[in-house]
């Protein structure tokens, strides 16, 4: 669909605003919460206005998409992340061109991007993904099982554990996330108090267009808005 640069720019300025707010509501500034921006199916020049404007993260969903605009992004200006769900398959495609993984949830994928790092001679920093609704459909690890994957991940190489991320369960209104966000929350600060060696709680990322003010007064420091911004959009199938 066509988007209007106007409505970008007046979208980008409500949502720094509103970042503004619910970061002074928990004694914290907008300097403290890192607005990344989902671009899955905007394209590049569309991206790239929303980059003039201040905008310094992005995030693309799938590898393909990714790949199809990644000459034509900004990166002298923004960092590039992937947010989707990624198969093994995929990872040499991305590793060295994206800054982040946020979506890592198995040992498995952790040492196919440690293989594919280390061929580059270079360190992928990841996040990994939580399901923390237990939901059957979707990736992430159930938290029960996230001692035992941090304690299998720690010591692979060429990877570096930066935080965790988390998609809540689709609710009828964003009070009703807080209590995913609320348990993402006392998880990311349980896991900071051990000091596990290459795990480091820097980075706890959860709330998306509906709810990113509640995220951020429940201990988001990163978010990641797409619609909000972009307007909504048609997805492929």
């Amino acid at each position: 669909m066509a988007r209007s640069l106007a409505d970008v720019t007046y979208n980008y300025q409500v949502i720094c605003e509103n970042i503004a707010r619910a970061a002074q509501s928990v004694g914290k500034t907008a300097d403290d919460i890192t607005f990344l921006a989902a671009t899955k199916t905007v394209d590049a020049p569309t991206i790239n206005h929303a980059i003039s404007l201040g905008l310094r993260y992005i995030g693309e969903n799938r590898v393909q998409e990714l790949l199809s605009k990644y000459e034509d992004y900004d990166l002298d200006h923004a960092s590039l992340q992937f947010i989707g769900h990624l198969q093994t398959n995929k990872v040499r495609q991305i590793v060295g061109k994206v800054d982040l993984i946020q979506s890592v949830d198995s040992v498995k994928l952790a040492r196919e991007i440690s293989r594919c790092s280390i061929k580059q001679n270079i360190s992928t920093d990841i996040l990994l993904e939580v399901n923390i609704g237990r939901e059957e459909n979707k990736s992430g690890v159930l938290p029960e099982a996230l001692p035992e994957l941090l304690d299998e991940i720690k010591d692979i190489p060429a990877i570096k554990v930066r935080g965790l991320m988390a998609i809540p369960p689709i609710c009828e209104n964003a009070q009703e996330n807080c209590k995913f966000f609320d348990n993402m929350r006392h998880i990311f600060l349980d896991i900071g108090s051990k000091n596990i060696d290459n795990i480091s709680m820097e980075i706890l990322s959860m709330g998306m267009s509906d709810d990113y003010a509640e995220a951020i007064r429940c201990g988001a420091n990163m978010i990641r808005v797409g619609s909000a911004l972009f307007g909504k959009r048609n997805y492929p199938t």
